[in-house]
């Protein structure tokens, strides 16, 4: 009784991977070689021999063409660049995270959450800070609302609000969704373009006492007219005859 016949190499692999160097078993092949020389159809021995001569792998690249195209390249670097493209036009489905906060959470905390939300956002996930009251922070509704505004303003380069701040029963919350990168470019090169606002100059109190008004100054008095010249023979003298 004749052994069993081991299926070829090939079908070992998954149907996409494309047959390479000892794989491809046809006799001739339509070779283009790494620096894109098409070599025409030559045997598939001659073929190999090129593609080690370069360092490289004979892949199959259109099995179906009669004679099968094959290219010399490096496979490995090939299957990643496939890989790496395939991944690229996969859409993204965004998820909605959830950060939660109380009207006195401490300063670390907050930071924490907010480099927390900055990742989602550049995910592409969109992000839910909810600020949560118990008991009588209720009584304190600007705290939540202080907090919610932070993480407007800090997330503003790369988010924006797609649900304004609400309030539901003891719970604050506002909806933020990650920017397009177009968006983005478009708030740098606005933020870049605006002038920059001048320093105002703050002048310090003195703290000498303010000087007391001016009192407008008494009027000088009167000086008296000058006498009248004596008319001629009044001085006294008698005029001689």
């Amino acid at each position: 009784m004749r052994p069993k016949r081991r299926p070829p190499a090939e079908a070992k692999g998954s149907s996409d991977d494309l047959r390479i160097n000892e794989r491809i078993r046809i006799p001739r092949v339509l070779l283009i070689d790494h620096e894109g020389k098409q070599h025409g159809v030559i045997a598939t021995e001659d073929a190999m021999k090129i593609a080690q001569e370069a360092g490289l792998d004979l892949v199959e690249v259109s099995p179906t063409a009669r004679p099968p195209v094959c290219r010399v390249m490096n496979y490995g670097q090939y299957k990643y660049q496939l890989k790496k493209k395939a991944k690229s036009h996969k859409s993204h489905q965004a998820k909605l995270k959830e950060v939660r906060l109380h009207p006195a959470t401490g300063e670390h905390d907050v930071e924490v959450r907010l480099r927390q939300s900055k990742g989602f956002l550049e995910h592409g996930d969109k992000v839910l800070v909810g600020v949560v009251f118990k008991g009588r922070e209720i009584a304190h509704r600007e705290r939540g609302e202080k907090l919610c505004k932070r993480f407007i303003e800090e997330l503003a380069p790369i988010g924006k609000v797609e649900k304004p701040i609400s309030m539901e029963g003891k719970r604050m919350s506002v909806l933020i969704a990650p920017m397009t990168k177009d968006e983005i470019r478009a708030n740098q090169k606005k933020a870049q373009e605006a002038p920059a606002k001048p320093p105002t100059a703050q002048v310090a109190p003195s703290s000498s006492p303010a000087p007391k008004p001016l009192t407008p100054a008494a009027p000088a008095a009167a000086k008296p007219a000058p006498a009248a010249p004596a008319a001629a023979g009044t001085d006294g003298n008698k005029p001689q005859s």
